[in-house]
Protein backbone atom coordinates (compact mmCIF):
# COMPACT_ATOMS: atom_id res chain seq x y z
CA UNK A 1 0.00 0.00 0.00
CA UNK A 2 1.16 3.52 -0.76
CA UNK A 3 1.94 5.97 1.95
CA UNK A 4 -0.20 8.72 -0.36
CA UNK A 5 -3.31 9.14 0.88
CA UNK A 6 -5.22 9.92 -1.98
CA UNK A 7 -4.64 6.26 -2.83
CA UNK A 8 -7.61 5.06 -1.14
CA UNK A 9 -8.83 1.46 -2.07
CA UNK A 10 -12.36 1.31 -1.64
CA UNK A 11 -12.81 -2.57 -1.23
CA UNK A 12 -10.38 -2.20 1.96
CA UNK A 13 -12.76 0.71 3.73
CA UNK A 14 -15.58 -0.39 5.90
CA UNK A 15 -18.87 0.12 5.40
CA UNK A 16 -18.94 3.53 7.44
CA UNK A 17 -15.98 4.59 5.92
CA UNK A 18 -17.17 3.68 2.25
CA UNK A 19 -20.28 5.83 2.59
CA UNK A 20 -18.10 8.71 4.50
CA UNK A 21 -15.83 8.43 1.00
CA UNK A 22 -19.04 8.40 -1.38
CA UNK A 23 -20.63 11.38 0.14
CA UNK A 24 -16.95 13.12 -0.41
CA UNK A 25 -16.60 11.33 -4.10
CA UNK A 26 -20.46 12.56 -4.94
CA UNK A 27 -19.21 16.23 -3.93
CA UNK A 28 -16.20 16.16 -6.09
CA UNK A 29 -18.22 14.26 -8.87
CA UNK A 30 -16.08 11.41 -9.17
CA UNK A 31 -18.47 9.11 -11.14
CA UNK A 32 -16.21 6.15 -11.83
CA UNK A 33 -15.74 5.65 -7.89
CA UNK A 34 -19.82 6.11 -7.20
CA UNK A 35 -20.48 3.26 -9.63
CA UNK A 36 -17.50 1.59 -8.07
CA UNK A 37 -19.01 1.60 -4.38
CA UNK A 38 -22.01 0.86 -5.56
CA UNK A 39 -21.00 -2.41 -6.57
CA UNK A 40 -18.85 -3.07 -3.57
CA UNK A 41 -21.41 -2.50 -1.19
CA UNK A 42 -24.37 -4.94 -3.18
CA UNK A 43 -21.68 -7.16 -2.49
CA UNK A 44 -21.71 -7.09 0.86
CA UNK A 45 -25.38 -7.53 1.01
CA UNK A 46 -25.88 -3.93 0.96
CA UNK A 47 -29.93 -3.39 0.35
CA UNK A 48 -30.53 -1.18 -2.88
CA UNK A 49 -33.19 1.05 -1.01
CA UNK A 50 -30.08 1.40 1.92
CA UNK A 51 -27.52 2.22 -0.44
CA UNK A 52 -29.56 4.91 -2.08
CA UNK A 53 -31.07 6.73 1.13
CA UNK A 54 -27.50 6.38 3.12
CA UNK A 55 -24.73 6.78 0.33
CA UNK A 56 -26.34 8.50 -2.49
CA UNK A 57 -29.48 10.98 -1.17
CA UNK A 58 -27.08 12.00 1.93
CA UNK A 59 -24.47 12.85 0.08
CA UNK A 60 -26.60 14.87 -2.56
CA UNK A 61 -28.57 16.56 0.34
CA UNK A 62 -25.05 17.62 1.70
CA UNK A 63 -24.27 19.34 -2.48
CA UNK A 64 -27.80 20.47 -2.12
CA UNK A 65 -27.52 22.53 1.12
CA UNK A 66 -23.75 23.61 -0.19
CA UNK A 67 -25.30 24.56 -3.66
CA UNK A 68 -28.31 26.86 -1.70
CA UNK A 69 -25.74 28.42 0.45
CA UNK A 70 -23.59 29.31 -2.47
CA UNK A 71 -20.22 26.80 -1.82
CA UNK A 72 -21.16 25.30 -5.06
CA UNK A 73 -21.85 26.75 -8.28
CA UNK A 74 -24.09 24.93 -11.05
CA UNK A 75 -21.17 23.05 -12.66
CA UNK A 76 -20.13 21.46 -9.66
CA UNK A 77 -23.25 20.16 -9.09
CA UNK A 78 -23.90 19.00 -12.74
CA UNK A 79 -20.87 16.77 -11.89
CA UNK A 80 -22.18 15.80 -8.92
CA UNK A 81 -25.64 15.05 -10.30
CA UNK A 82 -23.55 13.16 -12.77
CA UNK A 83 -22.03 10.87 -10.27
CA UNK A 84 -24.96 10.06 -8.57
CA UNK A 85 -26.59 9.03 -12.38
CA UNK A 86 -23.97 6.31 -13.02
CA UNK A 87 -24.57 4.95 -8.95
CA UNK A 88 -28.30 5.68 -9.94
CA UNK A 89 -28.11 3.45 -13.78
CA UNK A 90 -26.83 0.56 -11.23
CA UNK A 91 -29.54 0.24 -8.44
CA UNK A 92 -32.89 1.10 -10.65
CA UNK A 93 -33.27 -2.10 -12.01
CA UNK A 94 -32.65 -3.66 -8.69
CA UNK A 95 -35.12 -1.24 -6.85
CA UNK A 96 -37.86 -2.24 -9.27
CA UNK A 97 -37.23 -5.50 -8.41
CA UNK A 98 -37.48 -4.80 -4.46
CA UNK A 99 -40.40 -2.47 -4.52
CA UNK A 100 -38.85 -0.19 -2.68
CA UNK A 101 -40.51 2.72 -1.19
CA UNK A 102 -40.48 6.41 -3.08
CA UNK A 103 -40.93 9.67 -2.03
CA UNK A 104 -43.09 10.64 -5.30
CA UNK A 105 -43.24 10.82 -9.04
CA UNK A 106 -42.44 14.27 -10.63
CA UNK A 107 -43.26 15.32 -13.91
CA UNK A 108 -41.50 18.30 -15.14
CA UNK A 109 -41.25 20.61 -18.40
CA UNK A 110 -40.26 23.71 -19.52
CA UNK A 111 -43.30 25.20 -21.31
CA UNK A 112 -44.90 26.02 -25.07
CA UNK A 113 -42.73 28.75 -26.61
CA UNK A 114 -39.61 28.19 -24.20
CA UNK A 115 -36.39 26.18 -25.08
CA UNK A 116 -34.29 27.03 -22.01
CA UNK A 117 -33.67 24.07 -19.83
CA UNK A 118 -30.33 24.41 -17.72
CA UNK A 119 -32.07 25.10 -14.54
CA UNK A 120 -34.88 22.26 -15.68
CA UNK A 121 -32.44 19.54 -15.60
CA UNK A 122 -30.43 20.88 -12.51
CA UNK A 123 -34.08 20.18 -11.04
CA UNK A 124 -34.59 16.80 -12.18
CA UNK A 125 -31.01 16.08 -11.42
CA UNK A 126 -31.82 17.38 -7.58
CA UNK A 127 -34.99 15.64 -7.25
CA UNK A 128 -33.98 12.06 -8.78
CA UNK A 129 -30.83 12.80 -6.65
CA UNK A 130 -32.73 13.10 -2.94
CA UNK A 131 -35.13 9.57 -4.19
CA UNK A 132 -37.67 10.92 -6.42
CA UNK A 133 -38.12 9.37 -9.53
CA UNK A 134 -38.54 11.95 -12.41
CA UNK A 135 -40.27 12.21 -16.08
CA UNK A 136 -38.63 14.97 -17.66
CA UNK A 137 -40.77 16.45 -20.42
CA UNK A 138 -38.00 18.07 -21.69
CA UNK A 139 -38.62 21.89 -23.61
CA UNK A 140 -41.83 23.77 -25.21
CA UNK A 141 -44.05 21.19 -23.94
CA UNK A 142 -47.89 22.60 -24.84
CA UNK A 143 -50.42 21.93 -22.52
CA UNK A 144 -51.79 18.42 -23.53
CA UNK A 145 -47.97 17.27 -23.21
CA UNK A 146 -48.32 18.02 -19.33
CA UNK A 147 -51.40 16.56 -19.08
CA UNK A 148 -50.93 13.63 -20.65
CA UNK A 149 -47.50 12.41 -18.63
CA UNK A 150 -49.30 13.07 -15.24
CA UNK A 151 -52.26 10.67 -16.45
CA UNK A 152 -50.10 8.00 -17.61
CA UNK A 153 -47.53 8.84 -15.08
CA UNK A 154 -49.78 8.47 -12.21
CA UNK A 155 -47.21 11.70 -10.54
CA UNK A 156 -47.44 13.49 -7.78
CA UNK A 157 -46.24 16.91 -8.49
CA UNK A 158 -46.18 18.87 -11.99
CA UNK A 159 -42.77 20.97 -12.11
CA UNK A 160 -42.97 23.91 -14.45
CA UNK A 161 -40.29 26.26 -15.88
CA UNK A 162 -39.94 29.16 -17.81
CA UNK A 163 -36.80 31.56 -18.77
CA UNK A 164 -38.96 33.93 -20.85
CA UNK A 165 -41.58 36.61 -19.26
CA UNK A 166 -43.50 36.16 -22.84
CA UNK A 167 -43.51 32.69 -21.50
CA UNK A 168 -44.91 32.65 -18.38
CA UNK A 169 -48.13 33.43 -18.54
CA UNK A 170 -48.52 30.18 -19.82
CA UNK A 171 -48.16 28.15 -16.78
CA UNK A 172 -51.54 29.41 -15.68
CA UNK A 173 -53.00 28.03 -19.05
CA UNK A 174 -51.67 24.51 -17.47
CA UNK A 175 -53.16 25.29 -14.21
CA UNK A 176 -56.16 26.71 -15.25
CA UNK A 177 -56.71 23.63 -17.46
CA UNK A 178 -56.11 21.32 -14.81
CA UNK A 179 -58.76 23.15 -12.08
CA UNK A 180 -61.22 22.89 -15.84
CA UNK A 181 -60.57 19.34 -15.62
CA UNK A 182 -61.57 18.67 -11.49
CA UNK A 183 -57.58 17.94 -11.61
CA UNK A 184 -55.90 20.52 -9.52
CA UNK A 185 -56.38 18.82 -5.88
CA UNK A 186 -54.28 15.54 -7.17
CA UNK A 187 -51.12 17.56 -8.33
CA UNK A 188 -48.54 19.41 -6.04
CA UNK A 189 -47.79 22.43 -8.49
CA UNK A 190 -44.10 23.89 -8.36
CA UNK A 191 -42.97 26.45 -10.51
CA UNK A 192 -39.59 27.86 -11.45
CA UNK A 193 -37.25 30.15 -13.60
CA UNK A 194 -35.62 33.35 -13.45
CA UNK A 195 -38.34 35.96 -13.93
CA UNK A 196 -40.35 34.43 -11.55
CA UNK A 197 -41.49 34.97 -8.13
CA UNK A 198 -43.44 34.23 -4.96
CA UNK A 199 -46.40 36.58 -6.11
CA UNK A 200 -46.24 35.14 -9.62
CA UNK A 201 -46.78 31.92 -8.31
CA UNK A 202 -49.49 32.58 -6.15
CA UNK A 203 -51.33 34.78 -8.72
CA UNK A 204 -51.64 31.91 -11.43
CA UNK A 205 -52.43 29.58 -8.44
CA UNK A 206 -49.29 26.90 -8.15
CA UNK A 207 -48.53 25.54 -5.00
CA UNK A 208 -45.24 26.98 -4.60
CA UNK A 209 -42.59 28.97 -6.43
CA UNK A 210 -39.00 27.90 -5.97
CA UNK A 211 -35.79 30.14 -6.03
CA UNK A 212 -33.81 26.87 -7.56
CA UNK A 213 -32.97 23.46 -7.42
CA UNK A 214 -32.33 23.03 -4.13
CA UNK A 215 -35.28 25.10 -2.89
CA UNK A 216 -37.72 22.66 -5.44
CA UNK A 217 -36.04 19.46 -3.37
CA UNK A 218 -37.02 21.18 -0.29
CA UNK A 219 -39.88 22.36 -1.08
CA UNK A 220 -41.31 19.18 -2.76
CA UNK A 221 -40.14 16.85 0.26
CA UNK A 222 -42.00 19.26 2.36
CA UNK A 223 -45.36 18.90 0.56
CA UNK A 224 -44.88 14.83 -0.51
CA UNK A 225 -44.49 14.40 3.93
CA UNK A 226 -47.87 16.72 4.00
CA UNK A 227 -49.61 14.32 1.52
CA UNK A 228 -48.38 11.22 2.95
CA UNK A 229 -49.89 12.12 6.55
CA UNK A 230 -53.07 13.27 5.26
CA UNK A 231 -53.26 9.65 3.76
CA UNK A 232 -52.08 8.13 6.77
CA UNK A 233 -54.88 9.83 8.49
CA UNK A 234 -57.56 9.98 6.17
Amino acid sequence: MSDEENDIILSELDDDELVQQMHDDLYDGLKEEIEEAVNILLERGWQPYDILTKALVGGMTIVGIDFRDGILFVPEVLMAANAMKGGMAILKPLLAETGAPRIGKMVIGTVKGDIHDIGKNLVSMMMEGAGFEVVDLGINNAVEAYMEALEAEQADILGMSALLTTTMPYMKVVIDTLVAQGKRDDYIVLVGGAPLNEEFGKAIGADAYCRDAAVAVETAKEFMARKHNQLAAG
